[in-house]
C-alpha cells in the first residue's frame, strides 16, 4: 500500500469504492496541481490539509515548491501526517494554532484551502487569517463544493444512493425540505437557508454541506482580495452552475 493509500481521507476520496466519488476527488486534486503551476521554488501552505494527500501530490511534481506546509486543527492528524509523509523533502505539518506565530504571518507565496470553508462557522475570522498568511502579491486558491443550482439536486440524489450502499459519510446527513431545496436551486449571492451547526470534540463547531453558497463566499473574498479567475472541477469546461466544485483564484494586492 502506498503512502497516499494509507491516508484516512484518501481512502474515502480518491480511493473510494465508488468510482464516481474517486473520479471526482482525483479531478479536484488534479485541478489544484494544475493551478499550482508557476509555484516552483515558492513557499506554499495547505490550510486544512487533511491527511496530506494534495501536498504529497504537489511535491511529487517536477516543478514543485521549495517548501510546503500542511496545517490541521487536530494534533492527531498532524502527527499521523508527519509519520506517514515526514520523509518527503520540503514538506512539513503544523497545527493551525501555530499559524499565529510570526514565522508564518505574511510568509507564503500561495495558500491553498480545499473543501474547508464550507464547514467554517466563523467565516470572516478565517478569511482574515488566510489573507494575513499571504505575502503581498501572494495567491489564495480556494476550492469549495457547489451546493446551489441544479448540482444540489444531483448531489442530494447521489448522497442518498451512496448512503444506501454504505459508502462515505452520507447516511442520515444533510436533509432538505422541499422549500429549502427550491431555495437552494434558485439561490443568489446571499445566504438562502439556515445552516445547521454541529459540534465536534470540545467547543468545536462546524457546518455540514447543507445550505453552503459559494456565491456568498465569493462576495466575502472580493472584499479582501482581487479574484483573478473562477475555475470548475471535475469537468473544467462546465460553468459553475453545472459543476460539482468551484475554485476561486485570488490575489493579495502587492
Amino acid at each position: 500500500m502506498t503512502q497516499l493509500e494509507q491516508g484516512h481521507y484518501a481512502k474515502k476520496q480518491i480511493f473510494s469504492a465508488s468510482r464516481l466519488i474517486a473520479w471526482s476527488h482525483r479531478r479536484r486534486f488534479a485541478t489544484g496541481v494544475r493551478l499550482a503551476r508557476g509555484l516552483a521554488g515558492a513557499k506554499v501552505l495547505d490550510y486544512g490539509s487533511g491527511d496530506g494527500t494534495f501536498l504529497a501530490m504537489l511535491m511529487a511534481q517536477p516543478a514543485r515548491p521549495a517548501q510546503a506546509v500542511g496545517a490541521e486543527i487536530s494534533a492527531d492528524i498532524v502527527a499521523e501526517s508527519r509519520k506517514r509523509l515526514g520523509g518527503v523533502p520540503g514538506l512539513s505539518f503544523v497545527e493551525i494554532r501555530e499559524l499565529d506565530q510570526p514565522r508564518h504571518r505574511g510568509q507564503y507565496d500561495a495558500v491553498f484551502c480545499m473543501e474547508v470553508l464550507e464547514h467554517v462557522v466563523k467565516l470572516d475570522a478565517i478569511l482574515d487569517e488566510l489573507v494575513a498568511l499571504l505575502k503581498p502579491g501572494g495567491r489564495l486558491l480556494v476550492s469549495v463544493p457547489v451546493e446551489i443550482g441544479p448540482p444540489v439536486v444531483v448531489k442530494q440524489t447521489m448522497r442518498r444512493i451512496a448512503g444506501w450502499r454504505g459508502i462515505g459519510d452520507y447516511p442520515g446527513t444533510m436533509p432538505y425540505t422541499i422549500g429549502e431545496l427550491i431555495a437552494s436551486v434558485f439561490a443568489g449571492p446571499s445566504q438562502h437557508v439556515v445552516r445547521p451547526v454541529h459540534r465536534g470534540g470540545g467547543d468545536y463547531q462546524f457546518h455540514d454541506h447543507k445550505g453552503f453558497n459559494w456565491k456568498a463566499l465569493r462576495v466575502a473574498l472580493a472584499r479582501r482580495l482581487a479574484i483573478d479567475a473562477v475555475h470548475t472541477s471535475p469537468v473544467p469546461w462546465l460553468p459553475p452552475w453545472l459543476a460539482s466544485q468551484v475554485w476561486l483564484s485570488c490575489r493579495r494586492p502587492a
